[in-house]
């Protein structure tokens, strides 16, 4: 099965002044398509320090994929880096600059003569043509490695990714299998808890099983690699339903499922409304809750932190105003260096007060109030 690495080439993406979407989604096709994934690489607008992450990646993986730095500009230096990392020069392709001359016919204006830097690739390349765009792409092949140089746009580059590349390899590397993965999500019960519990299915070798830690949610991955998408759902579902009976009601869903929406399912099933207090969060719960909609009456937030009396005072009179059967008032507070969430739940059943401490950095702690919150109200 043969391996891949991704780099990123842009100076922008390597100071975070903008996030790299493109890597993420070539992963996930790669994963796809039964192709394994080694290493993602970013690179800023550096002839020799791309090239010299180009040889390094040869010398570990089957496929590489580059992404950005096909444009028309000085600092676009990819056709220039792969052709270096080859040993090659680059070349002028006549059919290239047609395409991008007729793309710009199209748009309605001439194209400029830095544009014409796009119709060189490295020597004995395989020229991809870009119908979504001006930059063409290109593949290069050495032994059994081959790169993949894709224009940095995304569209573009899902466009050619989709319809170009993954065929190419899929057939050059005579692909069968794919990996399929499924996420499953817990709240209320920390990473070392579940670590503890499901231990046994990390070590497995295949479906691979791994946990992802956020701010009041772990999330349990399992991977699977099969020949059909079919062998591959039979895996996953043989090792999920063992994790579900060990974890129980910690899991709240999976895959795409949130948990807001999965706290207004518990309240609709049960015929309710629901409305909420909040102060500290900066609106957040509110607004997680409004986005999923359902059996959800708006929220207010609070300027101040009530006292735990008061706060559940306040619930008790949004429920009134806003008709609602159900009413959770959440007040954050730091005390020192440490958090603490201070909840008013009511209900038609019983109305309660309660506190959980929060140790975690502080950055997070609106995050893991929030979770908390709404795992108090799926838990109705």
């Amino acid at each position: 099965m043969p391996s891949a690495e991704i780099i990123t080439i842009g100076t922008e993406i390597l100071l975070g002044e903008i996030i790299d979407t493109n890597a993420a989604h070539i992963a996930r096709k790669l994963r796809d398509h039964g192709i394994d994934l080694y290493r993602k690489t970013t690179v800023g607008d550096n002839v020799h320090r791309i090239a010299q992450a180009i040889r390094e990646a040869m010398e570990r993986s089957d496929i590489i994929i580059t992404t950005g730095g096909l444009g028309p500009t000085v600092d676009d230096p990819t056709r220039d880096a792969v052709a270096l990392a080859f040993g090659v020069e680059t070349e002028f392709r006549p059919e290239l600059w047609e395409q991008i001359q007729e793309r710009f016919r199209r748009y309605g204006r001439p194209p400029t003569e830095n544009n014409m830097r796009q119709a060189y690739i490295p020597k004995g390349g395989r020229a991809v043509e870009n119908p979504v765009g001006t930059a063409p792409a290109f593949i290069m092949e050495m032994n059994n490695h081959a790169l993949a140089a894709l224009p940095g746009v995304p569209r573009e580059m899902e466009y050619l990714l989709e319809n170009a590349i993954l065929p190419y390899l899929k057939e050059r590397y005579k692909i069968q299998a794919i990996i399929k993965a499924r996420i499953l999500h817990t709240a209320g019960v920390g990473e070392s808890q579940i670590d503890d519990l499901i231990q046994d299915f990390e070590r497995l070798d295949t479906p691979t099983v791994g946990l992802a830690a956020h701010s009041g949610q772990v999330d349990v991955r399992i991977t699977a690699k099969a020949s059909s998408e079919e062998q591959a759902d039979e895996l996953i579902r043989a090792v999920e339903n063992q994790i579900r009976e060990r974890l129980g009601s910690w899991i709240y869903g999976a895959d795409e499922d949130t948990l807001e929406e999965i706290a207004l399912q518990a309240v609709q099933a049960r015929g309710w409304t629901l409305t909420v207090v909040e102060a500290g969060l900066g609106g957040e719960l509110i607004q997680r809750l409004a986005a999923a909609g359902g059996p959800f009456r708006g929220g207010e937030i609070l300027a101040g932190s009530p006292a735990p009396d008061e706060l559940l005072d306040l619930t008790r009179k949004l429920c009134q105003s806003r008709g609602a059967q159900v009413g959770l008032g959440v007040a954050l507070q730091q005390q020192g260096e440490k958090h603490e969430v201070t909840l008013a739940l009511v209900t038609p059943q019983e109305e309660k007060l309660f506190s959980r401490p929060y140790g975690g950095p502080p950055q997070y702690a609106v995050r893991w109030a929030t979770h908390h919150s709404l795992d108090v109200i799926r838990k109705l």
